[in-house]
């Protein structure tokens, strides 16, 4: 059986009310993605587990993700120059940061004061903070208890890989490697003002 083929750059023949028979297919549908509770492929590593919820297969604007933030976790101060992040606080309480300080001192984030006389705060749940590009920016769990946020990191899918490239580190076994998570940082836009720590 033979295949007819249209001439490269073959318009065509337009119906009689000037249309093409072609403008009458009805254009493909749009879906969203619906992710119940509890889904989500999760990233479990000594530091946090991170549930990957919407990955930039979905979005064009943004990677969102769960993130659970064990006692003692700091992810210490640090600034991106690209990326745009939204942090939405779940469970538990968390100590926050978000402004640029009068002096970046490079050990403890937790007593950083603006200029215009902003400080740390402790956010509970259904606090949201906002991170602009160039903003210096932490969380820290101080309490006792598991804190969880909804996080979401813009463009994609720079945090989604480097998340998985982190438990990469940490699945090679023994203490983490400083070094390969301090380059790590460094690759996906983490410039790193005060140190990275877990633990009580």
């Amino acid at each position: 059986m033979s295949t007819l083929t249209q001439p490269e750059g073959h318009i065509p023949a337009e119906d009689g009310d000037g249309t093409h028979p072609s403008d009458d297919m009805p254009a493909p549908r749009a879906e969203g993605l619906l992710v119940p509770p509890g889904q989500g492929r999760t990233v479990r590593t000594p530091a946090h587990h991170v549930t990957f919820k919407v990955t930039g297969a979905h979005s064009r604007m943004a990677s969102s993700f769960e993130v659970v933030v064990p006692p003692g976790f700091d992810v210490g101060a640090h600034v991106h120059t690209r990326s745009e992040e939204l942090f939405y606080v779940l469970e538990g309480e968390l100590d926050v940061l978000a402004f640029e300080p009068l002096v970046r001192t490079p050990d403890n984030w937790q007593r950083w004061q603006s200029a215009s006389g902003n400080r740390v705060v402790r956010a509970t749940p259904g606090t949201v903070i906002v991170v602009p590009p160039g903003c210096p920016h932490a969380f820290a769990n101080p309490t006792d208890a598991p804190a969880k946020m909804f996080f979401q990191a813009s463009p994609p899918p720079d945090h989604e890989r480097y998340f998985e490239e982190l438990l990469e580190i940490f699945a090679s076994g023994g203490p983490p490697d400083r070094a390969a998570i301090a380059e790590l940082r460094s690759r996906y836009d983490i410039e790193q003002l005060t140190p990275l720590r877990h633990g009580p």
